[in-house]
């Protein structure tokens, strides 16, 4: 008796996956390279694709499991443009004119 054949697995290219799944390049290949998504893989030597149904069993993860929000950034440790310290509430500024 024939073995059933498996069952067909698609994949998608990076143009799909964006429309799927909108976060950047950089994101998505951190993510990959934590295990927080699903890895791609070569189809030949220039064409990198993702099987369509692990990035939906992610998305369906994604949607029905509580993501923390990040903390809001520490402005006062930015290199660029640091906010400092407010001396008013101190009173050590003279008054504004």
């Amino acid at each position: 008796m024939a073995q059933p054949d498996p069952p067909f697995r698609r994949t998608i290219k990076k143009p799909q996956l964006h429309q799927m799944v909108p976060l950047a390049d950089s994101t998505i290949w951190e993510m990959e390279r934590r295990g927080e998504f699903p890895k791609r893989f070569l189809l030949t030597p220039r064409c990198v694709v993702w099987d369509l149904a692990e990035v939906e069993a992610w998305l369906e993860r994604r949607r029905n499991q509580p993501i923390r929000r990040a903390p809001p950034p520490d402005v006062r440790r930015r290199i660029s443009r640091p906010v400092r310290r407010s001396d008013r509430s101190e009173g050590h500024l003279p008054p504004a004119h």
